[in-house]
């Protein structure tokens, strides 16, 4: 992410095609917007629930650069990149839990530097992708529809969608911390 305009980040990654640049350009804005709701907060702010939810703006920061590493493997390797949603064990379930918390031995810093290590490798394969076309069935979980397959297109709006859908969740834990707000 290079420079702000108007609050939206300039992306300096250009993709082999308009629709990859795209692609990128919204990758870009939604992780903007999600990282804005951490300016300026202490590590035990970042760690606060400030809503019924077990949302704090330091695990949904974990949890979306998680998010993100996953379903881009799965661009590249398919269905093998992901678990096996249906034989989810005790550990497997507690080790979700945290990936929505910052655990005492995490710091802000560190996952927000994580999220923009685990951006530049998604922006990179997305400038690199061949085929937006390439599709790898997704692996058989209670949400997926059976047989069902993803292009890397609908992969990478998948990734956009939920970063942008939890940018508002932490939008909405970081105006209860202290009444700031990403935007408005």
């Amino acid at each position: 992410m290079s420079e702000t305009t108007v609050g939206y980040p300039v992306s300096a990654a250009q993709g082999a095609t308009a629709e990859h640049t795209d692609l990128i350009a919204a990758l870009g804005a939604a992780r903007h917007f999600l990282r804005l709701t951490a300016r300026g907060l202490t590590d035990d702010q970042a760690r606060q629930r400030t809503t019924v939810s077990e949302l704090t703006i330091g695990g949904l920061v974990k949890h979306v650069s998680a998010m993100e590493r996953l379903w881009a493997a799965f661009v590249v390797d398919g269905p093998a990149a992901l678990p096996d949603f249906n034989s989810f064990t005790e550990a497997d379930h507690r080790a979700r839990q945290d990936e929505f918390r910052l655990l005492p031995d995490e710091t802000l810093a560190g996952v927000l530097h994580a999220y923009e290590v685990v951006a530049r490798a998604t922006d990179e394969l997305v400038a690199g992708l061949p085929d937006l076309n390439a599709a790898h069935p997704l692996p058989a979980a209670p949400w997926f529809t059976p047989g069902e397959s993803w292009s890397a297109r609908r992969t990478l709006l998948h990734i956009v969608a939920e970063t942008t859908q939890h940018a508002g969740h932490a939008d909405i834990v970081r105006e209860a911390l202290d009444g700031q707000k990403s935007m408005g």
